[in-house]
Order: C-alpha cells, then structure tokens, then sequence
C-alpha cells in the first residue's frame, strides 16, 4: 500500500508517518521510486503501536524506540515483552540483557617523582552509600511473600504499595498489610482476567499492543467500576432516603 493508505488505515497522518521513518520508529518500505514506496502490513502492526505507546502510555520518541528494540530482543519471551511493555522491566537493552560496558579508563595526573613511561596510579572510584530502605518496604515484601507473587525486584508498583502502607502507620490507621490481603486477592483475579486477554493473538506487536490497552486503558475503567459498585453498597447497607438510594433524581 502507499504512505496515504497506510495513514487512512492507521489514523496516522502522513507527515507523522515520514517523522516516525526519520527517527526509526518504522522500518523503511519498499522502494518503488526515488521518492516512494510500499508498505506491508508488518508496518500497519507497528505504526498502531507506536501510536498506543504515544498516544495512550504518553511516553516520547526516544523511550518509544527504546522499548521497541527491547520488544524485538526478546521476541521470544512473551513474559519479557510484558513486562517491557508495563514499564516493570527495563528498556534499555544494556540493562535488560545485564551486560555490562567494560569501565572507561581515565588518565591519572603525573605524580610528582613519578618516572616517565611509568603506569600512573589508578583512580579510586568514590564509594557510595547503599540507597536507603524505603518505609513500608518491608511490609509491601511480606504480602508479596504472602500472595506468593513472583515479581521482578525492580517493579516500581511495590515502592507505591510501600509507601501507601508507610503513610498508613503514619496516620495511625488500623490497617496494615495483612488487612490489604481481601485487595491482594481481588487483583489477583483481575490479574488473571488481564493475562488472558493476551492469549489469540500471535502477533507479537499486537500482543504488546494488547499489552498496553488492558493495562493503561482498562484502569480508569476499573476505578470507575468500583466507584459504582461502592455507591450501590452504601446504598444497600446505609441508604435509607425515600428513593431507596436511587441515583436517579426525583421527578418535579
């Protein structure tokens, strides 16, 4: 197809499409001319995801790219992608893979007294004090021990859980993180409910894209359905006005 039908199929208009093939978010088409080409499917998969991961995960160009190279690093590890794509495992294929770059050497200052052509004395890298233990982190590990969750120790959603059950003890709530363990299974569930909706598609670019949609789209969604579902209850259990708790307003 041409750029125009591509962008018609994509919603992408087609200056967008020629800035993404600039940056290399989209791999070059076919050339049929000096000034055109033809585009396959493979780049109607691509362009959608890279306008999920735009438009929807409001990432930039760069963290884009990055995590599309990630995706295709491992391409055979649906798990990896997953992660990838949720922002719990790194995109950088450099941490992801767990190379490492060999240190830079750097010229040490001749020492007074020192013989030329001798080796110069190595630098001493300065020691860093280990991070501190976020509060609340300990509590967020015994109920991920609890649920029995296999989770990367990277994942930023156990900082969140440890810094809700640190502002918790501070105010003095009688909730701790056993009292979050009905929650815990509750996501659980929806958990499997999201990983589910990953099986059918072979695609992996529309794997990732599902991805994104369930995790990103769905949780206002999610919000939104228990705020309902918590208006109903009070209802049921406190609400004793005239319209029986109806949120539908009283004619006249």
């Amino acid at each position: 197809m041409k750029v125009s039908e591509l962008s018609r199929r994509t919603g992408v208009q087609v200056p967008l499409i020629k800035h993404y093939l600039r940056q290399g978010l989209l791999h070059p088409g076919r050339a049929t001319a000096s000034n055109q080409a033809d585009y396959g499917e493979d780049h109607v998969h691509r362009l959608r995801f890279i306008r999920t991961l735009i438009g929807i995960r409001g990432l930039s160009i760069g963290a884009t790219k990055e995590i599309l190279d990630a995706i295709t690093a491992e391409q055979d590890d649906l798990h990896q992608v997953f992660g990838i794509v949720l922002g719990v495992r790194p995109t950088t294929l450099e941490e992801h893979t767990g190379t490492q770059q060999p240190p830079t050497r750097t010229k040490a200052k001749t020492m007074a007294g020192t013989e030329p052509g001798s080796e110069p004395m190595p630098t001493q890298a300065p020691t860093r004090a280990p991070a501190p233990v976020p509060a609340g982190l300990a509590d967020a590990r015994m109920l991920i021990a609890e649920m029995e969750w296999d989770v990367s120790p990277g994942n930023p959603a156990a900082h969140t859980l440890a810094e809700v059950l640190a502002a918790l003890g501070d105010l003095g709530a009688d909730i701790d993180w056993r009292g979050l363990l009905p929650y815990a299974r509750l996501a659980d569930s929806i958990a499997d409910v999201d990983v589910r909706q990953m099986y059918g598609e072979r695609d992996l670019l529309a794997q990732a894209e599902r991805a994104v949609l369930v995790s990103v789209l769905l949780e206002p969604a999610l919000l939104a359905l228990r705020r309902l579902a918590q208006e109903s209850k009070s209802a049921r259990h406190f609400g004793g006005g005239g319209n029986g708790g109806s949120t539908t307003p009283a004619a006249g």
